[in-house]
């Protein structure tokens, strides 16, 4: 039972768990690939920013020494380079000629004015936009500026370069702060979410375990209502079900108290009077009292079965305690004898003890044996066994009769159906429906299927409940009268 709290319990946590975890990677998602086009943004723009700068520098700008107009781009891009200190993870450095003449001062990841490569490749730039370049130190964003003065026929540019994955290292260091602080809200949610979860379903829990309750014993258990929510009313209107209930059950349980009075009452007093007869007188009235006294019994029989039929839908129809599997067959063979001559014998035997009502199974057995005796001759044999075998209890009875035809093995179960080579001793097809209902009763079911030597199996299929011990699936030794093998069972003076 707790499995099952604990189950919804896991399951209410792990949905709110995954919305939350939604809730905070979502937008952790979002704002990282907005900061990483914000930032490439804000590189560009910075790049665009220094570009302009020199072409303002250029225009207003002399030379220190003369005072006079730039004479060369080398000496431009040195003066700019010495009053504009990049910002923090750029640098700049001139090229002259496709050579690396000047940088920027301050410490820089990798030297890329030092790459004869970066060097070849800026030299045979053309085109003034900005462009990515893979480096030791991660990717950067460059731009190349073309420098031209009057009178200079050098080829000058400045290089322009952004380390765009230091800059992005500080982005995702905060990501990952924000996602580990993120982590524990997650985890302290989740602990809250649990304390949450099973302070709303104690109550929905409190309502299955009396429900349990109430199926196993009687209707008298009710929910206590605290408080005036939504679980209050719930175990209010719960209340006042089980309330309902109660009374149709305590009006049927009279209704059939009643009715079996008034049924067998005039039974009993016809039968009386029957008895009291004059037995001494031959011929037509003998025979005739005979019948009376036959059909008699047969009816008290047929209501005997009808009042236990409509009790099975009870809740108290079942007396659950511990039953003996070896005893209950054994005893059901023995007290099945005086239903008929036939050639008794105990089959298998299960030698365990589980929880079940023994008198309704032996009732269900005793039905299975009369149906048996119905349809065999007294040289026929029957059989009763039991087993235990993968946390079920098998009950059966099996004969030497016609057998039961397929299309008849489901509906002979049913009530009121009879079929030609199947029915019940009672002749209204009540015995069978009766098997069946106190099978389910036990959470099982009852069928019928070929008897290895011929004729019919009747099998009563419940689970097991708390047994004492192993499964066991030993095949019955003839030979052997030990339990769990084949016993022949012979009544006083009958023939061997």
């Amino acid at each position: 039972m707790p499995s099952l709290s604990i189950s919804a319990r896991s399951r209410i946590v792990g949905w709110m768990m995954m919305l939350l975890s939604a809730a905070l990677a979502v937008p952790t998602f979002g704002i990282t690939v907005l900061w990483r086009a914000e930032l490439d943004r804000q590189v560009d723009v910075q790049l665009r920013a220094e570009a302009d700068k020199l072409r303002a520098f250029a225009g207003t700008s002399r030379d220190p020494h003369s005072g006079e107009p730039f004479a060369t781009g080398a000496a431009l891009l040195t003066a700019f380079m010495t009053v504009h200190h990049p910002a923090h993870d750029t640098a700049f450095f001139s090229v002259v000629d496709g050579r690396a003449d000047r940088r920027s001062p301050g410490p820089v990841p990798t030297r890329l004015d030092r790459d004869p490569e970066v060097i070849a490749m800026v030299a045979e730039t053309t085109d003034p936009g900005i462009r990515w370049l893979d480096t030791p130190a991660g990717r950067v964003r460059y731009g190349v500026v073309p420098v031209r003065v009057s009178g200079d026929r050098a080829d000058t540019r400045l290089v322009l370069v952004a380390f765009r994955d230091r800059q992005l290292s500080r982005e995702s260091q905060m990501a990952r702060t924000l996602l580990a602080s993120g982590g524990v809200a997650l985890l302290v949610a989740g602990a809250a979410s649990w304390l949450v979860a099973g302070r709303v379903l104690a109550p929905i829990r409190l309502v299955r375990q009396t429900a349990e309750r109430i199926s196993e014993t009687d209707l008298t258990q009710r929910l206590p209502v605290r408080g005036n929510d939504d679980v209050a009313q719930l175990a209010e209107t719960f209340n006042h079900m089980l309330e309902r209930l109660s009374q149709a059950f305590t009006s049927q349980r009279r209704f059939l108290d009643e009715v079996a009075h008034e049924l067998r009452t005039p039974i009993t007093v016809v039968r009386g009077h029957l008895e009291l007869m004059d037995a001494s007188q031959g011929g037509e009235s003998f025979q005739t009292r005979a019948l009376l006294l036959s059909e008699l019994d047969r009816m008290r029989r047929i209501v005997d079965d009808l009042l236990l039929l409509a009790r099975a839908e009870r809740p108290d129809f079942l007396n659950l305690g511990p039953t003996s599997l070896t005893d209950l067959a054994v005893d059901v063979a023995a007290s099945a004898q005086g239903l008929g001559r036939r050639h008794w014998k105990v089959a298998e035997v299960a030698d365990a003890t589980v929880r079940a009502d023994g008198q309704r199974l032996t009732q269900a057995l005793m039905q299975l044996a009369a149906n048996a005796v119905a349809h065999t001759t007294e040289a026929g044999a029957i059989e009763i066994g039991s087993r235990l075998r993968h946390g079920r209890v098998l009950l059966w009875v099996a004969d030497t009769g016609p057998g039961v035809a397929p299309e008849d093995r489901e509906r002979i179960f049913h009530r009121f159906y009879q079929a030609d080579t199947a029915s019940s001793d009672t002749g209204i097809g009540i015995g069978l429906a009766l098997v069946s209902e106190i099978a389910q009763a036990h959470g099982g079911g009852a069928h019928v299927e070929d008897a290895p030597g011929g004729g019919a199996r009747f099998v009563i299929d419940i689970p097991a409940l708390h047994p004492t011990t192993e499964d066991t699936h030993g095949e019955p030794d003839p030979d052997s009268g030990g339990r769990c093998k084949n016993r022949l069972l012979r009544r006083k003076g009958a023939e061997p």
